[in-house]
């Protein structure tokens, strides 16, 4: 809809998580050197935190796609199941025999004699609980037990257990403290920083074939930030809708205010005490995020030195014209959304 008005061959703030619309932060950068290193080894349990819209699930397809092509992956998305349902769901995506679903001595039988076989071809087997948190006791017992089927040299079945910080403190609770010592790796994701948001937004405009700063001026990507509080998702909703308003409002780049306008559609409160007033002003950025955007920007898909020419300005000079246009004048105001 907008895309050929701002330059873009796709649209670059879509929900789907996309390994090439991935962004490196130190965080997310040590979050998959884990990933990639407990599957490598075959290190049973891995349980990766964050709060919802960090960007786990693209970070998770991000390690899986080095896991070997002709690996086994059963991802669980929705735990909200019973002890039964989660054994079935076992036997269907392990693709065991029909008796493995009446009988749990079946079931652990079949699954074994798989999980040797992929073992023996070379195929990792990994099981992915996502909103793990959610999880009943009595199933991440059974995730437990799941993740024992071993060899004397080698786990048969990695599992990654993903979910928001309330897992972490599940796994402290004392019924769960059996679980908790077969976590051999840890790792947590967090909120992006300004500059980091400003090479979020930049990234992905340039891997949608754009220029930033035909899009976004730096007061837009200012209150971008202070309203998503860094979480991607939340980014990508706000970019996406200002685009849209952006389009509709005849207005290249966008804004501060109509991005101001799009929070307030949006329900998103912005200001040091989160309680601004719909339609009311939008806060000024404070002088500690000025710095910031002058500051190191982060890096896109890589480190710094290697990112590309136009990321690469918001990593050595911040959000310069080059990068994210200047504060324009307001154009013609059109509130597309009712």
């Amino acid at each position: 809809m907008y895309s050929t008005f701002f330059g873009l061959r796709e649209r670059p703030f879509d929900l789907t998580p996309d390994p090439r619309y991935l962004l490196l932060t130190p965080h997310h950068r040590e979050a998959l050197a884990t990933l990639r290193y407990g599957l490598e080894s075959r290190k049973g349990i891995l349980a990766l935190t964050g709060e919802a819209g960090t960007g786990k699930t693209t970070l998770l397809h991000a390690a899986l796609a080095t896991a070997g092509r002709n690996g086994l992956f059963v991802h669980l998305t929705n735990p909200r199941l019973t002890r039964e349902e989660f054994l079935e769901f076992l036997a269907d995506a392990f693709a065991l025999s029909r008796g493995a679903v009446s009988s749990k001595a079946r079931l652990i039988l079949d699954l074994e004699r798989v999980l040797r076989e992929r073992q023996a071809a070379g195929d990792p087997c990994v099981l992915i609980v996502d909103e793990a948190q959610c999880l009943p006791d009595d199933l991440l017992e059974e995730v437990r037990l799941l993740a024992n089927i071993e060899t004397e040299q080698t786990k048969l079945l990695s599992v990654i257990l993903a979910g928001q910080p309330e897992l972490a403190e599940r796994l402290s609770t004392v019924g769960l403290r059996q679980l908790k010592q077969r976590v051999a790796l840890r790792c947590s994701l967090a909120p992006l920083e300004l500059r980091e948001t400003a090479a979020y937004i930049a990234g992905r405009i340039r891997i949608a074939g754009g220029t930033a700063a035909s899009v976004f001026t730096q007061d837009a990507v200012r209150l971008i930030h202070e309203a998503s509080r860094g979480i991607p998702r939340w980014i990508n909703v706000i970019c996406d809708n200002a685009l849209v308003s952006g389009f509709a409002a005849d207005e290249k780049p966008v804004g501060r205010a109509l991005v101001d306008e799009v929070c307030v559609d949006l329900d998103l409160r912005t200001g040091p005490d989160n309680a601004r007033a719909p339609h009311a002003p939008a806060t000024s950025a404070p002088p500690a995020a000025s710095r910031q955007l002058d500051g190191h920007a982060g890096a896109v898909d890589g480190d710094p030195g290697e990112a590309e020419p136009e990321v690469r300005s918001a990593v050595t000079a911040g959000m310069r014209p080059t990068l994210f246009a200047q504060n324009t004048p307001a154009r013609r105001r059109f509130h597309f959304f009712s």
